[in-house]
């Protein structure tokens, strides 16, 4: 089995980042507590599970803002033309190509479709699907700068479909919910290939193996 994964070029982290830089850190601060250290001791390995990179899928990670940052709908659809086409759309939108959104606002969805010449060629972060929107949209328009911690915006799992972005929105709760077409493999791969972070909620992997609590006890 080893000999087997020695012959691999690479492995991707897909999920699980925090947690694998967890036990990177356990395992420092016990090899550097441990004059005795061999590393064959526990805190050096943790659980993972690898699958090949095309019997994985990723879907689309969704957002939903909740108000328009002080702009009416008006105000704000008209303000998206600077960075986009928008086309009024009878059904909703689920994106079938890169640089394309769906967007639902009061009760109606819009096609959006960033501008190619807004689509760096040499920056593999930079040209992803949710870059794009953060950067040209999200951040200039809503006033959302981290999307980490700031609570105007959520994300949804695409698992969930556009419905769920339909119900929020029609809920009152959240102005307007936005729908992306999924990261691909390939840009994923390009990301880390260049050393580089892919941005929060980029991905939602499938399959997803069963939840469950599994204790290691180090000591």
């Amino acid at each position: 089995l080893t000999d087997a994964f020695d012959r691999l070029d690479a492995l991707y982290v897909a999920d699980g980042h925090h947690r694998s830089a967890a036990a990177s850190r356990v395992a420092a601060a016990r090899k550097a507590a441990n004059p005795e250290h061999t590393g064959e001791e526990s805190y050096n390995y943790f659980l993972s599970v690898n699958f090949p990179h095309d019997q994985m899928q990723i879907l689309d990670y969704n957002r939903v803002v909740k108000d328009l940052g002080g702009l009416s709908a008006e105000e704000f659809v008209a303000k998206l033309t600077g960075a986009f086409s928008v086309e009024p759309s009878d059904e909703p939108v689920k994106p079938s190509r890169s640089g394309e959104y769906g967007m639902y606002l009061r009760g109606q969805w819009y096609r959006l479709r960033i501008k190619p010449e807004l689509v760096p060629s040499d920056d593999p972060v930079a040209r992803l699907d949710v870059s794009l929107l953060q950067n040209n949209l999200i951040e200039p328009l809503l006033g959302i700068s981290d999307p980490r911690t700031d609570n105007r915006i959520d994300f949804v799992g695409g698992i969930r479909g556009l419905s769920e972005l339909e119900k929020r929105v029609d809920s009152g709760d959240w102005a307007v919910a936005f729908s992306l077409y999924p990261t691909t493999m390939e840009a994923l791969m390009a990301v880390a290939d260049a050393g580089e972070v892919m941005p929060p909620k980029s991905t939602w992997f499938e399959p997803k193996l069963a939840d469950g609590l599994v204790s290691h006890v180090l000591d």
